[in-house]
């Protein structure tokens, strides 16, 4: 079992938005912050291409291929890839790698092929959207990667950055980073205690969500929060026969069995905040704060009494 390291953390960041883009906007500013600023030894492993909505999933039919990549400044966006392990060049950031796999996949590669015992901590994300309520948490392959390192024993923070503002304000997303390391580097000094934990009583992860709001020039609030129990809504829509390519939102068997993802989650973004419970991570996210959650690699189990009580005021964490 992987014991962390007395001196600097040895990080994995791993996400589910792939490489620098426009759906993965903040993996290299997060990466930059945690080398620059925290000091931080970071590895960087990631799906070559989206992978949202995968949860903790393996394709085991699949043989993992993958490459190297070498971002450039400004954004990462752009940059070499190679087949085999070279010197980073002038101009270059760093060595990633880029997997065809699941988030969940990058992780366990990485911990058991790539690095063995060589990694104190996952850290999933950033997210291109929040990954608050049992809904979204259960489907994120964000959540999934951290998950995978939860259940190699291996300390794990999920974190997603919940855009409220089309476009974003790239200060927002800085912004964003600054409290983001300050809440990582808190929850690593100072990791929860777990009695069944299995990997010596520790929380075995925590899940990250900050809305990216006009809120964070001051800088926000961060508490502890619990998963609100949502549910989902359908998914997939018809596709028409013809040539058309607009879904039709319409539920029936006539016509072709055709289906493609047009998710109708409305409800879980801009339900009336009457219908969320008070203090969970959902409604406090809502309310402008960052919200902090620990978790449990496992399913939860029914118990008497009451289930997942929400405090009457807020728990802060003290950054």
């Amino acid at each position: 079992m992987p014991t962390p390291s007395s001196g600097t953390p040895r990080v994995l960041l791993v996400n589910d938005d792939g490489p620098p883009g426009p759906d993965s906007p903040h993996v290299f500013g997060l990466y930059k912050r945690l080398v620059n600023d925290l000091g931080w030894d970071v590895k960087v492993v990631l799906p070559s291409s989206q992978k949202s909505w995968i949860g903790n999933s393996y394709h085991l039919a699949d043989i993992i291929n993958g490459k190297f990549f070498y971002p450039t400044d400004p954004d990462g966006v752009q940059g070499e890839t190679s087949p085999v392990s070279r010197d980073v060049k002038d101009g270059e950031v760093a060595e990633w790698i880029l997997l065809d796999g699941t988030p969940a996949t990058c992780t366990n590669i990485s911990l058991h092929n790539l690095y063995p015992g060589q990694i104190d901590l996952v850290l999933a994300g950033p997210n291109f959207g929040r990954n608050t309520s049992a809904a979204f948490s259960l489907a994120s392959g964000t959540v999934g990667a951290a998950m995978s390192g939860a259940l190699s024993r291996t300390r794990a923070i999920a974190l997603s950055y919940g855009h409220v503002q089309h476009p974003t304000p790239t200060e927002w997303c800085e912004l964003a980073h600054e409290q983001s390391i300050r809440i990582i580097k808190h929850l690593w000094e100072s990791w929860g205690k777990d009695p069944g934990g299995p990997r010596n009583q520790e929380v075995d992860l925590y899940t990250v969500n900050i809305p990216l709001i006009p809120q964070l020039v001051r800088g926000l609030e961060t508490c502890w929060a619990p998963i609100w129990r949502s549910s989902l809504c359908r998914l997939l829509a018809v596709v028409p026969d013809g040539d058309s390519q607009e879904p039709e939102r319409t539920s029936g068997m006539a016509g072709s069995l055709a289906f493609r993802w047009a998710p109708d989650i409305t409800h879980l973004l801009t339900s009336d905040l009457s219908t969320i419970p008070v203090g969970s991570d959902t409604w406090m996210l809502r309310m402008g704060y960052a919200t902090v959650t620990p978790l449990k690699a496992s399913f939860a189990e029914v118990e008497s009494g009451e289930i997942g009580s929400i405090p009457e005021k807020p728990r802060l964490l003290k950054l």
